[in-house]
């Protein structure tokens, strides 16, 4: 069901049309195309690609494996998602995919179920960031393979510019509900405990830069790794942006690992490999040591397990 604070579909559109506009705008027409992966050609040849798996490898539906995708937006979840939609055994459930989200919450737990039940592929690749303080309930789905769970992360800095560039200052106007309790039960004040919400309702918002905003929204959505025991589970890997664009064949291999599926440097062959540039924004400095300890403990966590997996 609707949330009752959602605006009418007419408002929703134009509002998804502006950001695209601005976008378009400020990145590029052809960001705008690979963001959403609007080019029909490549579309085409996946769903060949797809189709072709399916008629080798014959075999009743209910036998795929759900991966969750999580983390935060803007944290390189779009990478990961066309790298692994590149592997024909894996069908992709993005999150403008209306059989199972609606404007990009997921639909009843019932209706995943279903959809993940029907998939006559090996995995299902379903990313419902908005839906990231749920990845512990999602891993245990009723009446589907145990699933696994990538969570994505990024430096601070990097997403937050990205963040701002592209949604405005939404961070920040979350940030002000969850602090004066007009959140509701929006899925940007979820699952947040006493200390963190207290955290946030310590801060002027009146007087915070978006920019200051973005990270410390980055802070209160990663802290949920740790907060909902993930950082424990063998079913879920921690994603590096920054890793993965400074060696990409390394960072899909860890992957492959994880998921046991065949390397292919088809998986990155989208990944241009670089160093990531980290100018510094200007942040508030009690965020900023927030943000800087946190990232610490991801590091340290997805260093933790490159560790065991190498022996």
């Amino acid at each position: 069901m609707p949330h009752p604070d959602e605006p009418s579909a007419l408002a929703y559109t134009a509002r998804r049309v502006r950001r695209h506009l601005r976008w378009a705008r400020t990145e590029g027409v052809r960001r705008l195309i690979e963001e959403d992966r609007l080019d029909p050609v490549e579309r085409a040849r996946t769903a060949l690609a797809k189709w072709r798996w399916r008629r080798a490898h014959p075999g009743p539906p209910g036998r795929a494996v759900p991966v969750y995708l999580v983390g935060l937006q803007r944290s390189g979840t779009n990478m990961l998602t066309r790298g692994l939609d590149a592997d024909p055994s894996v069908e992709v459930r993005n999150e403008n995919d209306r059989a199972v989200f609606h404007r990009f919450r997921l639909r009843p737990d019932p209706v995943l179920g279903a959809v993940i039940r029907r998939s006559r592929h090996r995995y299902v690749l379903v990313k419902p960031l908005c839906d990231t303080h749920r990845v512990d309930e999602l891993l245990d789905l009723a009446g589907v393979a145990p699933g696994r769970a990538l969570w994505a992360y990024r430096d601070v800095d990097d997403r937050a510019r990205s963040e701002v560039a592209k949604f405005g200052d939404a961070n920040l106007r979350a940030l002000r509900a969850i602090a004066d309790g007009t959140i509701g039960d929006r899925w940007q004040g979820q699952r947040l405990d006493a200390p963190t919400r207290d955290l946030v309702a310590g801060f002027d918002y009146d007087r915070m830069t978006p920019h200051t905003a973005a990270a410390l929204f980055w802070y209160v959505r990663n802290s949920l790794y740790f907060s909902l025991g993930l950082a424990d589970r063998p079913d879920t890997l921690l994603c590096s942006y920054d890793l993965l664009v400074a060696d990409p064949a390394g960072s899909t291999r860890r992957l492959c690992a994880f998921l046991d599926l065949p390397y292919d440097p088809v998986l990155h062959a989208h990944v241009a490999a670089r160093a990531p540039a980290r100018p510094r924004l200007e942040i508030d400095a009690r965020v900023r040591a927030l943000c800087t300890t946190l990232a610490g403990r991801l590091d340290a966590a997805a260093g933790r397990r490159e560790a065991v997996e190498h022996g």
